[in-house]
C-alpha cells in the first residue's frame, strides 16, 4: 500500500521508481480501523450479473516507513465466518465444505512481501495469500489517500486498492451448470479494499 512493503525476511528484487511525496512523518505502527474500513468482493453469477459482498470481522496491522517503502510491512486476518452477501442463505452455504469449510479453516490471511513504488501515490504491493490450507502469491494495485489526524487526537492514514484472482487456485471449486449454458458462479473473484489505520500511540 501507500507505503507497504516488503517482509524484511524475504528477498526480492524492486524495480527503482521515481521520487515520490515525503512521506516520512507517518512512518510507524498502525492498525486497521475495522470500523472505518471495508474488505470487499465481487463474483459474476449465472454469467450475467455480480454478486458483491464484505467480511465484517478483521484485524490487520501495518509497519510503515515513509521515507524507504521498502522497509515497510502489512499483515491481515480475515474471520470467514464473518461473510457477508446479504442474502443469509447463500452466506451460509459459503460457510460450507463447497467453498470456505469455515469449521475447519476459520481465517484468511495476508503478509506482504515486497513493495514498488509506480508513480506519485500509486504502488503495487505482493504478497502472499492464504485461503483454507493453500498459500499463493497476489499482487495489488494500491493508493496512498492521505493522512490526517482526527477529531479525537488519532493520526491516521488511507489507502485503497484491488485485485482480481481465479478463486480455484485456492480449492474453491464448487459450481452447477447452467441449462442454458456456462456456469453459476464465475472463477474470477475481484478484492477490494479501503482502509483506515491508526497509529499507535
Amino acid at each position: 500500500m501507500g507505503i507497504f512493503s516488503r517482509n524484511k525476511t524475504t528477498a526480492a528484487v524492486i524495480a527503482p521508481a521515481s521520487a515520490g511525496p515525503d512521506l516520512s512523518h507517518l512512518t510507524g505502527a498502525y492498525t486497521i480501523d475495522q470500523a472505518h474500513s471495508r474488505i470487499g468482493f465481487g463474483v459474476r453469477h449465472a454469467m450475467v450479473t455480480n454478486v458483491r459482498g464484505e467480511f465484517a470481522e478483521y484485524e490487520g496491522k501495518l509497519q510503515l516507513d515513509g521515507s524507504n517503502p521498502a522497509n515497510s510491512s502489512a499483515e491481515l486476518v480475515i474471520k470467514v465466518a464473518s461473510i457477508d452477501t446479504n442474502q443469509a442463505q447463500r452466506d451460509e452455504h459459503l460457510r460450507t465444505g463447497d467453498f470456505f469449510a469455515a469449521d475447519t479453516y476459520p481465517e484468511i490471511a495476508f503478509r506482504s512481501t515486497s513493495i514498488q513504488r509506480l508513480r506519485d501515490d500509486s504502488y503495487r504491493m505482493s504478497g502472499n495469500l492464504t485461503v483454507k490450507d493453500t498459500t499463493r502469491p497476489v499482487t495489488l494495485d494500491l493508493d496512498f489517500t492521505g493522512s490526517a489526524t482526527d477529531v479525537y487526537g488519532a493520526n491516521r492514514v488511507g489507502f485503497e486498492g484491488s485485485t482480481t484472482i481465479d478463486r480455484t487456485q485456492w480449492g474453491l471449486t464448487y459450481n452447477a451448470a447452467l441449462e442454458t449454458g456456462g456456469v453459476l458462479i464465475g472463477e474470477k473473484v475481484k478484492l477490494t479494499f479501503d482502509i483506515s489505520a491508526v497509529r499507535a500511540s
